[in-house]
């Protein structure tokens, strides 16, 4: 599904600053959201998350918190071993 908005917090404990921490951009975010390699739902939050490649061939994990129909909030990013 490719979402038309994306909430980003830059405020001081936002999600920009949460996914930052662990090395990645928006850009790296928003580009495994648009071109997700697979969908799943997290073990660990219960949340719906992307697992893809970053621009840079990285396999992440996006989970987030899905608003409406068209939009959704990344909570965090981060590196997990390809399938």
């Amino acid at each position: 599904m490719r979402y038309l908005n994306l909430i980003w917090n830059d405020a001081e404990g936002g999600n920009t600053e949460h996914i930052l921490e662990h090395g990645f951009s928006k850009e790296d975010v928003e580009y495994v959201i648009e071109n997700p390699e697979s969908e799943a739902v997290s073990e660990s939050s219960g949340r719906r998350c992307y697992f893809g490649y970053t621009p840079d061939g990285e396999y992440i994990i996006v989970v987030y918190d899905e608003l409406d129909a068209d939009t959704i909030y990344p909570v965090t990013a981060y590196v997990v071993l390809e399938p």
